[in-house]
């Protein structure tokens, strides 16, 4: 078995590609639009996704909902950067909001950061070369 995608429900399905492909630096895969069902997919990953053993992120539009109470039971999404402080700056320059600027977990060495997507979800950067396993 192995992990193959996340599911997040947006409000505005361009805005989230623009942001996961242009800020975070994934890639758009495909794209599927089910107008009798009335949604819109679209999966982006790092490379070419579960072609290459890697995880990819589902993005939902439902249509005419665009926004989404995100609840408790969600935590985040985490990502494997080669440098945190860096990948801050490439998202807040395309508008993210970083929620947690880059440094060292509590208690630890590892170096984080938490910022959050356009749709409120919060996205964890652990920096790989620090990361204890």
């Amino acid at each position: 078995m192995k992990l193959l995608h996340t599911m997040l429900r947006v409000g505005n399905l361009q805005r989230s590609i623009d942001f996961y492909t242009k800020a975070v630096g994934m890639n758009l895969l495909r794209t599927t639009d089910r107008p009798e069902q009335k949604y819109s997919l679209a999966f982006v990953a790092f490379g070419k996704g579960n072609a290459e053993g890697a995880a990819e992120i589902e993005l939902t539009y439902n249509y005419g909902v665009d926004e989404y109470d995100l609840g408790s039971a969600f935590g985040h999404i985490a990502i494997g950067v080669d440098d945190v402080a860096a990948t801050c700056e490439r998202v807040r320059a395309a508008g993210g909001t970083i929620t947690r600027e880059a440094g060292p977990v509590k208690g630890g060495s590892t170096i984080i950061a938490f910022f959050e997507d356009p749709d409120r979800y919060k996205i964890e950067l652990i920096q790989t070369s620090t990361r204890q396993v």
